[in-house]
């Protein structure tokens, strides 16, 4: 199993998950982030990192979200890694607060 960045981090990319992690399993778009399916090791430690709840376990992915296992899948391996913590987006505050916002994805 791996876990999967959801819809909650588009427009934000709040970056604390990325320093705990100890694989360098994240990878880090315009203004998203995913996880690496095949450098994750199930460890668990992102998801409470996460301040907009973003990150699930793979079995855990909400019915809503579940296609974001195969595009997390699917840009871990068109983006570089991320392994060091930044600010998040200056606008994130108010986009973790919209819950639909997949058109705003940027690859």
């Amino acid at each position: 199993m791996t876990f999967v960045v959801t819809e909650a981090c588009i427009r934000c990319k709040y970056t604390d998950c990325v320093d705990v992690c100890p694989v360098d399993a994240f990878r880090e778009g315009p203004n998203f982030l995913v996880i690496d399916p095949d450098e994750c090791i199930d460890c668990a430690v992102c998801v409470p990192e996460c301040p907009v709840n973003a990150i699930y376990g793979e079995e855990d992915v909400p019915a809503d979200q579940q296609h974001f296992t195969a595009l997390n899948a699917e840009l871990s391996r068109e983006w570089k890694p991320i392994t060091k913590t930044k600010l998040a987006l200056p606008d994130a505050e108010e986009w973790s607060r919209i819950e639909r916002k997949l058109d705003q994805l940027k690859r």
